[in-house]
């Protein structure tokens, strides 16, 4: 008896033709959050690539030292809060090096860190013939090997070795002449290049230049603006932005051991903190994570002053530094853009649903669905769904399927017009009270 699936009722043999399909569910879920970037000058590391470090990484492979080392603070900061940082090496460097006899090691990457590589290489205790060679960084063991003479050994994940010839014995030959090199805004040029391809929520510029804030305010508003891509920029001091992608840091914070960051390096905090925020979250007074001090404090005008310019501020609350209130540097509102787009957690709110809304379409529906009243009453569902899934969040209010949102054909016959109507919540974050005494 014949079998299989059919599309039209027009089989000719006796047989059972059954289609299965899944019931209806709906297709979307809200996306991912917590992946911010940032690209740092370092003393070791892949130059030049954006390398994914999720919280909790062994990042020594990598990095060549682990996160409590102090040339990757802002890392460190950043991983408190970001569940992916993409993380980019601005600088090539210059490589480190060492001669013993016919035998070179050179440091697999350019970078300070390599000044910090010896080689040991010493008689096998087993085979007279045969020599162990210890990779040493900073006194501890990262490679050893046995070999008859140079050709026989292998690279390792920190020196690349070379030459032929027997091997000369040495109680620690140290590698030299290795520099981490100047950045110029060309490096940074070719950091946006490449996370312009990478999904992100977030990118810190840790730096002061005042001519890069204009580059990467420029870099960020080109995605939000064209290419469709919802993200925000954390830069320090720069509230001429006057935007809504771009958070403006003003202060820094005091951490437990007494480190003090600048503004600057907080940005990484606040970069991470503000894309692991979930969209029905505000930041405001929220601690950061191990300080215990704003640096420097500001008195209360001050404050204000600084709130009402567009400024992320920190200020101390026993004991811990706190923001003092989840803005952006959006200040010149227009009946387009209201108060309401000056606040973080409505930006998250419509970003989420900008990029939810995008990849449900582009996962689904894009080129894969008609463009008739059906295709539309299902893509219009498919949306109505998400949104309800919002609400449930409390990250939008009042949200009536019957008349908020609608789905047309649109001017070409292949493009649709969707309208929403939607009310992002806000944080309780003022109450007034008034009190009768009797």
């Amino acid at each position: 008896m014949a079998g299989g699936t059919w599309v039209d009722q027009n089989k000719v043999r006796p047989g059972v033709y059954i289609n299965f399909k899944s019931a209806p569910k709906p297709l979307g879920a809200l996306g991912e959050s917590g992946i911010t970037s940032m690209a740092l000058t370092l003393p070791w590391g892949a130059p030049k690539e954006v390398m994914a470090i999720e919280a909790g990484d062994d990042i020594r492979a990598r990095l060549g030292v682990d996160l409590t080392d102090s040339s990757v603070l802002l890392l460190r900061e950043a991983l408190k809060q970001a569940k992916t940082v993409l993380l980019y090496r601005l600088n090539s460097g210059t490589k480190s090096s060492a001669t013993i006899g016919s035998l070179t090691a050179t440091a697999k990457y350019g970078g300070t860190l390599g000044n910090d590589l010896n080689i040991v290489i010493q008689k096998n205790v087993d085979d007279e013939n045969l020599f162990d060679v210890y990779t040493i960084l900073r006194g501890a063991e990262v490679d050893k090997q046995t070999a008859a003479d140079a050709a026989g050994l292998k690279n390792n994940s920190y020196v690349d070795f070379s030459g032929i010839g027997s091997l000369t014995a040495t109680a620690g030959a140290a590698l030299e002449g290795g520099t981490d090199g100047t950045v110029t805004n060309q490096d940074h040029m070719e950091y946006m290049t490449a996370i312009e391809l990478h999904d992100l929520n977030t990118i810190a510029y840790t730096g002061t230049d005042v001519a890069l804030k204009g580059v990467y305010t420029a870099f960020v508003r080109r995605l939000r603006e064209t290419e469709g891509k919802k993200l925000q920029l954390v830069l320090e001091n720069d509230v001429a932005a006057d935007y809504e992608g771009v958070i403006s840091v003003k202060n820094g914070v005091v951490l437990s051991d007494g480190t003090t960051l600048t503004a600057a390096q907080a940005t990484a905090w606040v970069a991470a903190a503000t894309a692991a925020a979930p969209v029905n979250q505000s930041l405001t007074y929220s601690a950061y994570d191990g300080a215990v001090d704003a640096s420097p404090r500001y008195t209360n005008t001050q404050i204000v002053a600084a709130l009402q310019a567009g400024e992320f501020v920190f200020t101390s609350n026993q004991g811990r530094a706190v923001v003092e209130q989840d803005i952006n540097t959006l200040t010149s509102f227009t009946p387009d853009k209201g108060k309401a787009f000056g606040k973080n957690r409505v930006i998250r709110v419509l970003d989420t649903i900008a990029n939810d809304v995008q990849r449900i379409f582009e996962s689904f529906y894009i080129g894969k669905v008609g463009n008739n009243a059906d295709g539309r009453a299902l893509l219009g569902a498919e949306i109505i769904n998400y949104l309800q899934t919002l609400q449930g969040l409390n990250a939008i209010d009042e949200f009536d399927s019957q008349s908020d949102i609608s789905v047309a054909e649109g001017r070409d016959s292949d493009s649709v017009v969707v309208t929403l109507h939607i009310k992002p919540v806000d944080a309780v974050e003022k109450i007034y009270i008034s009190v009768e005494v009797k």
